[in-house]
């Protein structure tokens, strides 16, 4: 069992009822009691925009750059603020060339927002997308990344993965697929959604090109936030929108009309229109204040402390759960020996007031600080009663 992390369960930091077993932040991360308050505080200062200053529209912004920052290892400087990782990814495939007949490695069953966009690249370019499946095994973790390293050649111009996959919490090992992409002159696009703030990751380790996290799920922020960290290859790339905001001298509202090409430091310019949103942003920056304090490393060993006994429970229970090595601590699947019936199983979920996922054909189970040993237990005996039939 890995050491370290909280001491307690951090419950009390969340609005959530103690009746409730909520195993589902890969679904919906939870508002911390700081950010309901943070929004409740910007919903009230929109009723008096008189207090609204030129610096307010600067000032949380690049505080919540600083705030992920930390939480990669990068330069605030560095990263963008987006509503969502299609508008990222979308931007990524603006910028990065996919010359005619090359290749955009992708995975098998990856979420749709780091899917949709390189398939459009790739016809509009003529090149072609190669999805790496899923091994059929249930511990497909190792061959699965020997997949991808094999799958990334001289013909790549671009790999687009997350560092773990949305639906059983697979890890991909960046550092070696990095390497590997970087050598044969590929870029490396990365989906950190399900894993940023729950897990340790580092730009300096990993070198990719964009590393995006939409911000409602680990982050535990608002829905329509993601926050993008770009690399050199973005330093004078072209934005999807020509935000007023983005452009050099834009504090100074009265010189607004002075029209300029020149976009501010940084990669400003790729931030969406309206980024300075005075209703979410507040929200977004309590919410990283929050798990930054806990430390994503400390948040991935209090999740590992709670599950050792659910996981020991599923796998006598004949579950198949992939190898520790390949699995993620705060997020992996659980899949259904032969005979479960899944209609019995969501009833006994739902009447146990028990809230996790089906994704594919995983159980996801997907705690965090505010979950104890009661509630991978609640889980534990549903999984039980569901075997017993």
């Amino acid at each position: 069992m890995t050491v370290g992390g909280p001491r307690e369960c951090r419950r009390d930091d969340f609005s959530i009822p103690p009746d409730i077993h909520y195993l589902n932040c890969a679904y919906m991360g939870p508002l911390p009691r700081t950010a309901e308050r943070a929004g409740a505080e910007a919903i009230r200062e929109k009723s008096t925009p008189w207090t609204v200053g030129p610096d307010d529209f600067f000032e949380t912004s690049d505080r919540v750059r600083g705030h992920f920052a930390g939480l990669i290892g990068g330069r605030p400087e560095d990263v963008a603020l987006h509503p969502s990782v299609s508008y990222a990814v979308a931007t990524a495939a603006r910028n990065l060339p996919a010359p005619s007949g090359s290749a955009i490695v992708l995975l098998g069953e990856q979420f749709p927002g780091n899917v949709y966009s390189w398939h459009r690249l790739a016809r509009e370019n003529d090149a072609r997308v190669v999805t790496v499946a899923r091994p059929d095994s249930v511990t497909a973790g190792a061959a699965w990344n020997e997949r991808v390293l094999a799958a990334i050649d001289s013909d790549t111009s671009i790999v687009a993965l997350p560092q773990i996959h949305w639906t059983d919490g697979t890890i991909f090992d960046l550092v070696a697929i990095g390497a590997r992409a970087r050598a044969l002159g590929a870029a490396l696009v990365v989906d950190g959604t399900q894993s940023i703030g729950a897990m340790p990751f580092s730009i300096e380790e990993v070198r990719p090109d964009l590393v995006v996290a939409a911000g409602y799920k680990w982050l535990l922020g608002p829905y329509s936030t993601a926050l993008t960290w770009m690399g050199e290859r973005f330093s004078d790339g072209v934005p999807l929108e020509e935000g007023w905001i983005a452009r050099e001298g834009s504090h100074d509202f009265q010189g607004l009309v002075d029209y300029t090409d020149a976009y501010g430091p940084g990669r400003v310019r790729y931030d969406v229109g309206e980024r300075s949103n005075f209703a979410l942003l507040p929200v977004l920056e309590a919410s990283l204040a929050y798990v930054a304090g806990l430390g994503p490393a400390s948040i991935r060993n209090w999740c590992d402390r709670i599950t050792q006994p659910l996981l020991a429970r599923a796998r006598s229970l004949g579950f198949g759960v992939e190898a520790d090595a390949w699995r993620a601590r705060h997020l992996f699947g659980l899949r259904m020996p032969e005979g479960v019936d899944l209609g019995r199983l969501r009833e006994l979920l739902t009447a146990r007031r028990i809230h996790v996922s089906l994704r594919g054909t995983a159980l996801r189970v997907s705690p965090n600080v505010y979950n104890d040993e009661g509630d991978v237990a609640a889980l534990a005996e549903a999984l039980a009663d569901s075997v017993a039939g």
